[in-house]
């Protein structure tokens, strides 16, 4: 081992032991440090009293409070039915034009009934001589020419002849569409010529939207307060604004639905103008009650601490709690029944961060 090596060795030995004797000492002054710095930031109060809280508060004032049930809902037409033909046949004729008004009992379009027509007429041939025979009959019966037998046989076969011509009729009746009821009709689905089979192929919709059906449901719990003859408001949006509409309910389901443990219910719409189509979405409100003079303080406000109800009110810039007996809740505020006065300043932001005697500054004032 040279010199070198020898001396470099010896530094790093005495480097090691000074090192183990200072660091205790160091570590010691560390901690106390530390602990002394711990002490001064958790001191009851220290942090709290200079901290400045911004919030948002609200003046009290009485108010009318509803209590309202909410729902979502959807626009019916008053009728609605697909058209088709009773019977089968070729296309011969279409009547009416696309999205017009109709009225009941237009004609609307028609299928061939040429061979009907036809059996009609020959029918319609056989009735006077079939009468006249029933007159001589029933003038040999009164002589006592011909027995009641022959007189009879000759009277049903007169009554077998108009049962058969009220029968065609009543086959190129079917072979006539018209409208059910007034109404819009729809887009067609068929040209002329087209063959139609019965029933089964539809011509076009029929629909009525004067009046309109609102169609919504409702909780279980609320089953009873909803009958017929209540007022409901259901609100739409209309050339890019919310718009209100007040309907009355007409029927109420006979029973819960098991599945989602709710009531469904219509109501009616006069819709005159017919500006509201079916099939649209629509929010459905219903009064339940309202309280004249009532003092509501937003939802957010209360805090519900130890079985009580506390709230925050704002006091020469500083934050003072108060206890408060709750009534009506709706959506998103409740009754206060006491505990508040009129004109109380209350703090409706940062509740959760306030505390007894916090000094809070008012960033908005309502």
């Amino acid at each position: 081992m040279t010199k070198r090596v020898k001396w470099s060795v010896t530094s790093a030995i005495i480097l090691l032991i000074i090192g183990m004797i200072v660091y205790p000492q160091f570590k010691s002054k560390y901690i106390a440090s530390k602990a002394q710095k711990d002490v001064t930031i958790s001191t009851p109060g220290a942090t709290a009293q200079k901290r400045i809280l911004n919030i948002n508060a609200e003046i009290l004032r009485y108010q009318t409070l509803t209590d309202k049930i909410l729902s979502t809902g959807s626009t019916l037409p008053d009728e609605e039915v697909d058209l088709a033909f009773e019977s089968s046949g070729k296309v011969v004729a279409i009547y009416f034009t696309e999205g017009t008004h109709v009225k009941a009992g237009d004609l609307l379009a028609k299928i061939n009934d040429k061979p009907l027509q036809a059996q009609l007429k020959k029918l319609e041939a056989q009735v006077p001589l079939a009468k006249d025979r029933v007159y001589r009959q029933h003038t040999l019966l009164e002589k006592d020419a011909v027995s009641q037998e022959a007189y009879e046989q000759v009277a049903t076969e007169y009554e077998k002849l108009m049962a058969d011509i009220e029968l065609v009729k009543a086959n190129i009746a079917q072979t006539e569409l018209r409208a059910p009821f007034d109404g819009i009709i729809g887009l067609r689905s068929v040209s002329e010529g087209a063959y139609v089979t019965s029933s089964s192929s539809v011509i076009a919709k029929l629909t009525k939207i004067s009046p309109l059906k609102i169609e919504f449901s409702i909780p279980e719990s609320y089953a009873s307060e909803v009958k017929d003859g209540s007022q409901i408001v259901f609100r739409m949006e209309k050339d890019g604004l919310l718009h209100d509409y007040k309907a009355t309910v007409y029927a109420v389901e006979s029973k819960v639905d098991t599945d989602t443990r709710t009531l469904r219910v219509r109501a009616t719409y006069p819709n005159t103008g017919e500006s509201i189509l079916p099939g649209r979405y629509t929010s459905v409100e219903i009064t339940r009650r309202e309280i004249k003079n009532a003092l509501a303080i937003p939802s957010e406000a209360l805090i519900p601490e130890m079985g009580k109800d506390i709230v925050y009110l704002y006091k020469n810039g500083v934050a003072e709690p108060a206890e408060v007996k709750i009534g009506l809740r709706t959506e998103d505020r409740v009754q206060i029944l006491s505990g508040l006065t009129s004109g109380d300043t209350l703090i409706v932001s940062g509740v959760m961060q306030l505390r007894t005697g916090m000094k809070v500054s008012i960033d908005n004032l309502d």
